[in-house]
This record gives C-alpha cells, structure tokens and sequence, in this order.
C-alpha cells in the first residue's frame, strides 16, 4: 500500500495521483478521475481504464456519467428562470404546465417548484420507462406520470425523486422554448465555457468516454447497456470530466458568477439552494438534511453540500466544502466505488483543510432487540419491494427489485441482507460486495403511518 504521509505541497497532485492509483486497485475499481480545487489551483488525477472490455484507457479528458450531479445542474438553470421572472418557487407548476396530470388531483393542483427541488413531492421517484429518442421525450414521459403512484402526502417527509426533476425539465422546456438539453448548453454549459459537457450519446461519441462496468475483480466486465433513458436526462443524462464539473461548482462557490464575470444565477438564489428545506429522517445517508437540488451535510463542525450520481455501472460524488475554499469530484466506472470515495475524500479533506469525515456507520455489538415486531412487513414503491423478516435472531431484508434503473445498476433481481441496529429505529444493512453499511431507518410520518428509509428514498408499508 502506498504510504498515506501528508503531501508535499497543499496541491501535490503528484501524491494524490498515486492514492487514486492505490485506492482504485484495492477496491476493484476499473477507471476513475480525480479533481481537487483548493482556492485558485485545480490538480487532476486519473487511474485505469474508460472501457476494461476494449481496453481503453482513462485520462483526464475522458467523459464518465455524473448521474444525479445532473439535479444539481438542472436546479441551477430552473432558478436562473426563478431570477428572470418566468417561475415561482411556490406557485403550483399547474400553472406553467396546465396539462399536468397526476395520479392524486390535489397534488397535482398543489406540487410546486420548491417541493419538487427539495423532493418532498410525494411522488413515487423511481419511474423510469422510455418514451423515445426524439425531442419530446419529456413531453411524452410528463403524460405518463399520471400513471405514477404517490408515496406519501405533500411535504410530510423526503424521499428521493427522480420523476420530479424530469417533471422540472419539462417546465425548462415550456419556459425556453428549447429542448432540455438545448437549454442546458445555451443557459449553462457555454457561459461556463464547458467543452467536455454534453447529454447525448451522439454528442458523447465525440470523445473518449467511459463505460460502466459489473461484476467485482477478474470477473468484472462492460455492461450491456450504456446509458439511461433519454427521458430520465434531467435526473442523471450528463456525462462530463472532473475539471469541468468543478468549473460548475465554482459558479456556486462564487454565488452564480463564471470565471469570466458573467452572472448565471443571482446570489440570492445560489444561496437558498443551499439553505435547509427539510431534514431527512435518515441523517446518516449522504447528508442531515436537504437544500434546493443540493445535499447538505455536517463533518467536523463544518458545513458541506454536494451530490453523488449512480447509473449503469458508474458512479461520481461531489462534495463542497465553502469554509476552506475546497471542492472535490470523483468519476468512477465500476467496483466498489462508495469504498474508494470514502477512503479518498477522508484523506484529502483532513489534508487540506483540517476536517476530519465522519467514520461510517457501524451496528451495535450485541443481541438483536426484544422489540422489533412493529418494523416486520412488506415495504412497497415503484420498482422495489423490501421485506422485513425475522429468522430466528437475525432480522433480514428481502429486496426485490422490478425496475433495474431504479437501483442505477444491473444485478440480482432479489438481494437478502441482514439488518443490524446501529440504535433504536436506525439500522444498517450491507449488500454482496460493497464494503461500507447502508442505513435504514423505520419511522412514523405525522399521521401515523409507518414507512421504511433506506437510500434516501421513503417506502410506505404496505403489510
């Protein structure tokens, strides 16, 4: 293992460029790219390879899919439209889309932009289906949402919402004329002076561009398919470098001004973004509470916001830390990537700026509790169903997966997992093949009603 002294230079991207090595290796990593800004100086820092079954090497150029970091950029330019005027955070976005059309009347005639930035909508987030190649893909897929269920009532708790941010690049399109991914490049992209940004895979061919990879070790392989809907473009459709997502996150760390001075967005809007609009139930799972589009969390006494994505075999984090001046992006295309995040991003912020990151979280030692009837049942939304069961003195969660895109990867249909408790409701449970636990969370909404908080998404129970 390379020895983990402390750099050089604040910036040696020497030193980091030989941790990525290590770590990526250790964790079966098959390709990833590192980007630090620290004040002025942005280092980058790249390992492996972009595509293991063609042999193709990663470098610093290389496009990987940022996934859900796309919300962020998404929410960006929706605000923009709330500076100009065109969009009200609060108003109902019936009033923008007349057509909207949900499966719950009242929601439809209540949901507004707030609601859906911060994902208190209700609406079951996980719907993934394909509506086409063509430009009116969401047009097509906002139709199809009156088909989608709602997972619990307007603004009574979080839960992750990927058909919202669709739903949010409809109304783009309604309010600029352009097609979500026209008004991207014209409103974000370009004034940013991106050249390795881009949505489509016509666009992505263009360049070197990575591919996801499943499977862990020597058994590791391409999967089959390679990007996401064009409908869920939105929610998780750009593909970018590090650098480049670091120029994005400089137009936040400046409160909505470019390198060259141009405002994007005003400073207002960049700092409600960050402002606190509900905690979540489940503080342990990529932050304590959630922003307009970004995550906010709490390391050391500081204060951070970022995102992470997760598509077909790639996976990124982004995570922002304003007191030190400091932002760093990881691009990965496949192995346990959560793991090598962990062990980087523990490093590099303890290195630059003094913060130490939270430990992961671990169960308690000792005998399952007495109490755990009430948590035993059948928790249901779109595309998953987990099962909570008690066998003998063990309890295990049965997840059934109906909509692979959900999961934002291709594996088992059906995974069993063994639920531990950390302390009273909180839990965590550990899949094949990752290293860290992941949180769950058994809590009440107001009215009672009993769900289930696991991957930042509320799953009611339904028996």
């Amino acid at each position: 293992m390379t020895d983990r002294t402390t750099p050089a230079s604040p910036l040696d991207a020497a030193h980091w460029q030989a941790r990525l090595d290590e770590a990526a290796a250790r964790h079966g990593v098959p390709g990833a790219g590192l980007g630090i800004s620290h004040g002025e100086t942005v280092i980058e820092a790249v390992t492996g390879f972009a595509n293991l079954d063609a042999r193709i090497e990663a470098t610093t150029d290389t496009l990987f899919q940022i996934g859900s970091i796309t919300k962020v950029w998404t929410a960006t330019v929706a605000m923009g439209l709330v500076d100009e005027g065109l969009l009200s955070l609060d108003r109902p976005v019936v009033e923008v889309l007349p057509e909207l059309r949900l499966s719950d009347p009242d929601l439809t005639r209540r949901v507004t932009l707030r609601h859906l930035l911060s994902h208190t909508s209700g609406i079951d987030g996980d719907f993934f289906v394909d509506t086409g190649r063509g430009d009116d893909c969401l047009e097509k897929y906002t139709e199809r949402l009156a088909e989608v269920g709602v997972n619990h009532p307007l603004g009574a708790t979080m839960s992750y919402c990927n058909s919202g941010f669709n739903l949010i690049g409809r109304i783009i399109e309604r309010l600029t004329g352009d097609g979500w991914d026209q008004a991207m490049r014209k409103r974000l992209y370009e004034p940013l002076g991106l050249t390795h940004t881009v949505t489509l895979p016509e666009d992505a061919l263009r360049f070197r561009t990575a591919t996801g990879h499943s499977g862990r070790g020597d058994e590791q392989k391409g999967v089959p398919q390679w990007g996401l809907v064009r409908s869920a473009g939105p929610a998780g459709l750009i593909c970018s470098t590090p650098r480049e997502v670091l120029a994005f996150t400089r137009l936040h760390l400046n409160d909505g001004v470019t390198a060259d001075g141009t405002r994007v967005l005003s400073a207002d809007s960049a700092e409600l973004m960050r402002r606190k609009q509900i905690d979540l139930p489940n503080g342990h799972t990529l932050g304590d509470s959630w922003g307009l589009g970004w995550i906010l969390m709490g390391w050391d006494g500081h204060r951070l916001y970022g995102h992470d994505g997760t598509t077909l075999g790639q996976s990124a984090f982004l995570r922002i830390l304003p007191d030190a001046d400091l932002a760093v992006c990881l691009l990965t295309n496949g192995g346990d990537s959560k793991a090598l995040y962990a062990d980087l991003y523990g490093e590099i912020v303890h290195s630059l700026a003094g913060v130490t990151m939270p430990p992961p979280l671990e169960p308690a030692a000792g005998p399952l509790p007495a109490d755990v009837a009430e948590h035993l049942g059948v928790y249901e939304r779109e595309a998953v169903r987990m099962e909570v069961v008690r066998r003998d003195d063990a309890l295990t969660m049965r997840t059934t997966v109906t909509n692979g895109l959900a999961m934002g990867r291709q594996e088992e249909p059906v995974i069993e997992s063994e639920l531990r408790q950390v302390e009273g409701d909180v839990y965590v449970t550990r899949f094949p093949g990752l290293r860290d636990w992941m949180p769950v969370t058994f809590y009440r909404l107001a009215d009672g009603s009993s769900y289930l908080h696991a991957g930042v998404r509320a799953t009611p129970k339904v028996g």
